[in-house]
């Protein structure tokens, strides 16, 4: 794409009203590989294609495990994944310390889109290039977010 002074940062309109940084992480989601997720009334199961970019490099890690109830899959760039999925794995220890119970997943995915949507509106922080499909099970079964 054209680079110009309107994609430096994620709180900068352009003239045809485009915010540049946040067209440029749907494209790095739209590229990464293919991820599904799958739920019924006792299960929940997430599976993602295991590639390599090129003969040389190994395999990305796709599916990351959270905790013992929860999971994610991911699509997009593995380095923004890896700091969303510290995130939840420190909120998940904090929970247990904090409340001796799992953090329930809907509150999970909730933080996670707090924790996104900060870095739209601050200058000089990017959205996050990745897409993540959530699974977990508490008291009320299993959800797929």
């Amino acid at each position: 794409m054209f680079r110009n002074q309107y994609d430096n940062d994620a709180s900068t309109w352009s003239p045809q009203g485009r915010i540049f940084q946040v067209e440029y992480a749907s494209e790095a989601v739209k590229q990464g590989t293919a991820v599904v997720g799958l739920k019924s009334k006792t299960h929940a199961v997430l599976v993602a294609v295991k590639r390599s970019p090129n003969e040389l490099a190994s395999y990305m890690k796709k599916v990351i495990r959270i905790d013992d109830h929860m999971g994610i899959a991911v699509a997009g760039l593995t380095s923004d994944a890896r700091v969303l999925s510290n995130y939840l794995r420190t909120e998940a220890m904090r929970s247990k310390l904090m409340y001796g119970r799992a953090l329930p997943v809907g509150r999970a995915v909730s933080m996670i889109g707090d924790k996104a949507q900060t870095n739209t509106q601050e200058y000089g922080r990017r959205p996050y290039g990745v897409g993540l499909l959530v699974i977990g099970h508490d008291d009320t079964g299993p959800h797929l977010y």
